[in-house]
């Protein structure tokens, strides 16, 4: 897989979660209140996530606890 390809890997809510150890509910919350990467529809009743997104957004957070 090469770089360009691992950037724009999409990924489900279960991963996110895991990833972020948040519930459902709290990553919705966080998306509507403008403060979590907005989720992509792959279907109609399907969304995922850019997973590199997902990885800024969390070094984001490591960053800024350590900057405090």
């Amino acid at each position: 897989m090469t770089m360009a390809a691992l950037k724009t890997s999409l990924i489900r809510l279960p991963e996110v979660q895991r990833r972020t150890s948040y519930s459902k509910a709290w990553i919705y919350k966080l998306i509507s209140d403008g403060e979590f990467p907005q989720q992509v529809k792959i279907g109609p009743r399907s969304v995922a996530f850019t997973e590199s997104e997902i990885d800024d957004w969390i070094a984001q957070r490591i960053a800024e606890s350590r900057a405090a």
